[in-house]
């Protein structure tokens, strides 16, 4: 693993790392994190896929992990900078140091809905999505809508307010997250568009440009995740990609834990041929 720092467009230095193969086959895989989740995270799950000839880069979006300011109060950061820099930053990186490797992203929850962000989306060959949907409470069992509705309508502005940011970990929702980042999350949980409503907000949307495979797992014992949730994101989010689900069941988990995270821990490393097999 290497570790390396990415300037963006803008100033702003990421925190990157690359895993590269001893035997390279000529293929990419960029992961683009879920909201709040450290890098670390993937490590074991990139570490595989370089173990079968991927090159594979991580990266920590800006506020969060080591691409994070001293202080979190008052830094300017959103889920839609995260897709227009930041992500931007890496398609950048990527097109110039491997230009004639097939290209392949893996979108952990967030990191699927920033492709619409960015036009250089259309590099890769097929999508990964794990994790994902739009997240708008009337697409949420009712028992999950109704935690959404108090943290993200009242504990988010509330805190945002008194700290500056978004203390997610008191929460267990992960990393604290920038202001920008955790309204932005807001709106996604309690704006009917919940995605398109952030596509709305960028200069320039991309989304309906990428006609690429999406192959969607979702896990069984995930409960922020449902089929509404994800044919909402798909038929209106990202209208032209050709989707494929899979459904991976709490059998199949070693540990009978999967979730909206466990999905990367080194105890489901069975489950990650899942993905192996997609891109092979």
């Amino acid at each position: 693993m290497k570790d390396l720092v990415l300037k963006s467009a803008d100033g702003f230095p990421l925190s990157v790392k690359l895993f590269e193969p001893a035997n390279p086959n000529g293929k990419l895989l960029l992961v683009n994190s879920a909201t709040g989740v450290k890098q670390q995270i993937y490590f074991s799950f990139a570490k595989y896929f370089a173990e079968n000839g991927f090159t594979v880069l991580t990266y920590d979006y800006r506020g969060i992990n080591e691409s994070k300011p001293e202080k979190l109060r008052g830094f300017k950061a959103s889920m839609r900078i995260w897709g227009t820099e930041d992500f931007r930053t890496l398609t950048n990186y990527i097109q110039e140091n491997y230009p004639d490797y097939r290209k392949f992203c893996l979108g952990h929850s967030v990191g699927a809905l920033i492709l619409g962000m960015n036009k250089d989306s259309r590099i890769f060959e097929k999508f990964i999505f794990v994790g994902t949907q739009d997240a708008y409470i009337g697409n949420l069992p009712w028992k999950v809508a109704v935690t959404a509705i108090f943290g993200f309508g009242i504990a988010v502005p509330l805190t945002s307010k008194l700290f500056g940011y978004f203390p997610a970990h008191t929460f267990a929702l992960g990393e604290s997250l920038p202001k920008g980042a955790a309204y932005d999350w807001k709106t996604l949980i309690l704006n009917k568009k919940s995605t398109r409503r952030l596509f709305e907000k960028i200069d320039e949307d991309f989304s309906k440009t990428l006609t690429q495979e999406a192959f969607i797992i979702h896990a069984e014992d995930d409960p922020w995740v449902t089929l509404k949730g994800m044919e909402s994101l798909m038929n209106r989010g990202y209208p032209n990609l050709k989707k494929t689900y899979r459904e991976v069941k709490v059998s199949e988990s070693p540990k009978g834990e999967i979730g909206h995270i466990n999905f990367f821990r080194s105890f489901n490393k069975k489950l990650w041929k899942i993905v192996l097999d997609e891109l092979s």
